[in-house]
């Protein structure tokens, strides 16, 4: 699955915070697309190379956690490894195991647009659930 801006997220406001509500066809396209929708609150990383690859391999008691873990292990990276994710692919999934690719590039001040800070994504209104075409999920970050 990889990682675009089409259509598959929107942020809503909630009181002094951000929140994400993401859709897919397919578990792993509605991971993709929250991830989309986080790193449109962090950084517009515009023409961004996909250079560099970090595998990620999370396990969670349930699909809920392991979407916060996902998207938690996003922002480790945008924030510790200083990296901008410009494509994923899952390449496994379960209810309670994810392993992806991560693909993208150093941060860049010069070339990469940096929206605000996401300081966590939360528990906080965290819901999952299958509808007529896929899944939709939504969750705050805290800002």
């Amino acid at each position: 699955m990889l990682m675009s801006d089409a259509a598959g997220y929107e942020i809503f406001a909630v009181t002094a915070d951000k929140g994400i509500r993401a859709w897919g066809r397919t578990l792993p396209e509605l991971f993709v697309h929250a991830a989309c929708g986080l790193r449109s609150l962090m950084v517009d990383a515009g023409e961004a190379c996909a250079d560099r690859m970090f595998p990620v391999s999370l396990q969670a008691e349930d699909r809920e956690v392991l979407l916060v873990a996902w998207l938690n292990e996003l922002l480790y990276l945008y924030e510790v490894e200083k990296f901008v994710a410009v494509r994923l692919m899952v390449t496994d999934l379960s209810d309670t195991r994810l392993e992806a690719e991560v693909w993208g590039e150093t941060v860049n001040p010069n070339r990469h647009i940096i929206i605000s800070h996401v300081k966590a994504v939360t528990y906080h209104q965290l819901r999952m659930r299958a509808i007529e075409n896929g899944w939709e999920a939504q969750m705050v970050v805290d800002v």
